[in-house]
């Protein structure tokens, strides 16, 4: 379906075809499959992540949100790191005709991808059958459908080799093994004990120091820093909400958990809450983005004139990363539930 050209053809998608590293142009030929394996890329990359979880809080299981978190977080640090520790490179170009280039910085073993898109579907049926009402066949499809589409994208997109999608499945599955029976614990631990939100941003942070020791710059750190400051904002939100009482699990007598009738009055509200939330959340992204750059680079004495290049140290890209994604996390659990509140539509 990808053949060299001597013409460049940009696709309408979110990754556009680009020069390989011998220099040749890729021509789509299959538009279909093409686009597809876009969306499954995309089910991997920030894009996905930001919508993804708060709608999962905000308008359907606020419990089973906070642990895909909490999973994601574990599952894609682990990841990253373990990539910095092996240091494989990506699949070399040409013979293998890239898609994307995004990533390339990064190294290769195990797909961080595979593993998110192992991770999420597998995780979201354990801790949704038997709290909700649905038959199992329908999340025994979803798996393998997600999964595979996932991995397959990233072979297709030419920045994984197969060994690369099988390690990252199977050592996703192996994290599940041995951490999914404490997710539990973790997030109970997050809401209920009152030091939890100075152990939660202390553990995180410390997480994210040692990930940035491991190799130098690449997108993979920023990445981590992402993921990790994401992780402690939600859970520090939750503890938030959990004390004044905005967000209350549904008590165990209730269980299992009917799905309301689908009236254009709560499917107003959720796209409502969708609209508002995201927009404030994105608003919350820009103001940090445009204050932690200029003062991380003011207290470490680092020029800010390329902020590119600035990015590349430690000093500012982890604190730049972690409390800008840390406050969307915060914002997440906290800020915009208040506000739905507020305004009447929680």
């Amino acid at each position: 379906p990808v053949v060299p050209a001597t013409q460049e053809i940009t696709p309408p998608c979110s990754s556009p075809v680009t020069e390989q590293d011998s220099g040749q142009l890729a021509r789509v030929s299959n538009w279909p499959l093409y686009c597809l394996f876009c969306f499954g890329t995309e089910l991997g990359n920030e894009l996905f992540y930001i919508l993804f979880f708060p709608f999962w809080i905000w308008n359907l299981d606020p419990l089973v949100g906070r642990r895909l978190v909490v999973i994601w977080v574990l599952v894609m640090y682990l990841g990253q790191c373990t990539k910095d520790i092996i240091r494989w490179p990506r699949p070399a170009s040409p013979p293998v005709v890239k898609l994307e280039v995004f990533y390339n910085s990064e190294y290769s073993m195990p797909s961080t991808h595979a593993m998110s898109g192992t991770a999420i579907p597998i995780s979201m049926i354990l801790l949704t059958y038997g709290r909700w009402q649905y038959p199992l066949i329908y999340g025994l499809i979803l798996i393998p459908c997600w999964c595979s589409l996932v991995c397959l994208s990233r072979i297709y997109m030419g920045m994984h080799s197969i060994l690369d999608i099988i390690a990252g499945f199977l050592y996703t599955i192996l994290i599940l093994a041995v951490f999914y029976p404490f997710v539990d614990l973790i997030d109970n631990f997050n809401q209920t004990h009152k030091y939890a939100p100075f152990i939660i941003i202390g553990l995180h942070l410390a997480l994210g120091i040692f990930s940035f020791t491991l190799d130098t710059w690449s997108t993979s750190r920023g990445d981590t820093a992402e993921i990790l400051g994401s992780g402690a904002g939600i859970a520090c939100g939750s503890h938030v909400t959990y004390n004044m009482g905005l967000v209350l699990d549904p008590s165990l007598d209730t269980l299992p958990l009917a799905g309301p009738p689908i009236t254009m009055t709560l499917f107003g509200k959720a796209i409502l809450r969708i609209l508002i939330g995201m927009v404030f959340v994105l608003i919350v992204r820009d103001v940090m983005k445009k204050i932690t750059i200029p003062l991380a680079c003011k207290i470490f004495n680092i020029p800010c004139d390329d902020i590119r290049k600035a990015r590349q140290h430690m000093e500012v890209e982890l604190p730049y990363r972690y409390i800008t994604y840390g406050m969307v996390g915060f914002s997440i659990t906290f800020f915009v539930p208040y506000l739905f509140f507020f305004i009447g539509i929680s």
